[in-house]
């Protein structure tokens, strides 16, 4: 015997409303007739597509029942074959309208996201391309572009363990960089002080002429945006690679 179907969806959802409808959904459409072992479950999840099918039942019912219909053992081949043998006695819009639905739900075709496009996911602004600037980062990084007039701005990425090296924005006056932390965790230093954890929302002032660096923890992707603040003969200077020695007492 298999196993035993048990439907709550009329209580839960009517119980109060209307308990006879309830009763008759869950207990004998659902606890008599669909256990019932003359007809095996993946016939009756068929039988149960077909006939919502024919009825132009199109709505979240077909849904759950072509859930259930896969789940069941009916297969992308199968379902196919079902509806197109049932288009031909029901109609061609109803045919249209279950394959919209039975596509999405036997879609196995649907790559598997990449660590980059699910971290994507999660944060508002682009990540961007891989970083023109590459050869001053430990890893990879990404840099996109948000604004390049008025005050410029970028959303830097950083795969889990990349930092860039240590470096200084220069200027005679103004200057300097602000960040402001929009995804992931990850940490900064500037030299001669203890490292901070940056996490969303964090908002780093980094004054110009002080040598820093900024990146990724070990086991996260990370994000900030950079602002770039105006000042008088301002350069960067980029320095040596924060060592695998000092970056591995993060935790």
């Amino acid at each position: 015997m298999s196993k035993k179907i048990v439907q709550t969806a009329g209580r839960d959802q009517l119980g109060d409303f209307a308990p006879a409808f309830a009763h008759l959904n869950d207990d004998v459409l659902f606890g008599e007739v669909w256990n019932e072992e003359a007809i095996d479950v993946k016939t009756k999840c068929i039988i149960t597509v077909v006939s919502l099918m024919a009825s132009g039942i199109t709505d979240s019912s077909l849904g759950y029942h072509l859930q259930n219909a896969k789940k069941n053992g009916v297969t992308k081949e199968e379902i196919a074959s079902i509806i197109t043998h049932a288009t031909m006695y029901v109609g061609w819009p109803k045919g249209w309208a279950v394959f919209r639905m039975a596509k999405e739900i036997w879609n196995e075709e649907t790559p598997a996201l990449s660590e980059k496009d699910e971290y994507q996911n999660t944060i508002f602004f682009p990540i961007g391309e891989p970083n023109p600037y590459g050869e001053f980062f430990v890893g990879q990084s990404y840099l996109a572009p948000l604004s390049l007039s008025q005050v410029p701005v970028f959303n830097v990425t950083f795969e889990p363990g990349c930092r860039n090296n240590w470096h200084i924005h220069h200027a005679k006056s103004g200057g300097g960089q602000m960040l402001i932390c929009v995804g992931g965790r990850g940490w900064y230093q500037e030299e001669g002080k203890e490292p901070v954890e940056l996490t969303p929302g964090t908002v780093v002032n980094i004054p110009a002429n002080v040598k820093h660096w900024h990146g990724a923890a070990a086991d996260s992707w990370f994000s900030h945006l950079a602002f770039e603040i105006s000042g008088e003969e301002t350069s960067a200077e980029w320095c040596e690679p924060v060592s695998d020695e000092e970056y591995g007492k993060l935790k």
